[in-house]
């Protein structure tokens, strides 16, 4: 019991010191979204990779609590119905980047059903063809970061593009003009996402390993760039394989 209090106090104390960078991350504008006078922030490279730290439902859990907190801090203004739908596509890629789960092809597959059935949709059928690319990512998601972290940001992408369909009723011609932006937008993000994982991971092992802090942070070996480490992760993959 005494155990399971201090795992839960040290998950809900991560869930606050990634909630406050995820704020800071809020402030800085990326790119504007079509149609609304809502913008991406770099919070879309950082808020992915929560799940991949604390786990699947902690990092949900705070990626929500970034965006409701930036919410009121910005006088809880809703602009427009845009305002509302950003609170959930970000909470789906969070769910693709820290579990492989069917429900990670369910989400990209509905998504594309959802914008194919609805008349609009349905004239700009081809830019739906983006939503191939999560379930693709999901068979290689486990051996490549990047394929994980393109099928996040192109899940977030699937869930409100959908939203944004109904809601908003965008033209044919609007999606289709979007196609270029959309792919150059999302590779950035996918890079983004990847990089920020890198640093974030790097940065969490240097700290544990300096004993200045004592979280249960899920850190990548894999991932970690000092030569040394590099050289045992490489030894312990060898030793598995001959033990296999």
């Amino acid at each position: 019991m005494i155990k399971l209090k201090k795992f839960n106090k040290n998950k809900l104390l991560f869930i606050g010191i990634f909630t406050i960078a995820g704020l800071l991350a809020l402030q800085i504008p990326f790119t504007q979204l079509a149609g609304s006078k809502v913008n991406f922030t770099l919070f879309d490279f950082f808020g992915p990779i929560a799940g991949g730290f604390i786990g699947t439902i902690p990092g949900i859990i705070a990626v929500f609590l970034m965006q409701f907190i930036n919410f009121l801090i910005h006088g809880a203004n809703i602009v427009d119905a845009g305002t509302i739908i950003r609170f959930f596509p970000a909470l789906f890629a969070v769910f693709y980047f820290s579990r492989k789960s069917r429900f990670n092809l369910i989400i990209p597959a509905l998504a594309i059903i959802l914008f194919n059935i609805h008349p609009l949709g349905r004239s700009a059928w081809v830019y739906s063809l983006f939503w191939l690319i999560p379930i693709f990512c999901f068979f290689g998601r486990g051996k490549f970061l990047l394929a994980r972290s393109l099928g996040a940001t192109f899940t977030a992408h699937s869930v409100g593009s959908v939203l944004w369909l109904y809601v908003f009723k965008l033209p044919a011609s609007v999606w289709i003009s979007l196609i270029p932006i959309t792919a150059m937008e999302r590779i950035l993000f996918g890079l983004g996402i990847a990089a920020m994982y890198v640093i974030f991971n790097n940065l969490l092992y240097f700290l544990t390993e300096k004993k200045i802090i004592k979280l249960p942070f899920l850190i990548d070996q894999g991932y970690i760039l000092t030569r040394a480490k590099l050289l045992a992760y490489t030894q312990n993959k060898h030793n598995e394989s001959r033990n296999k």
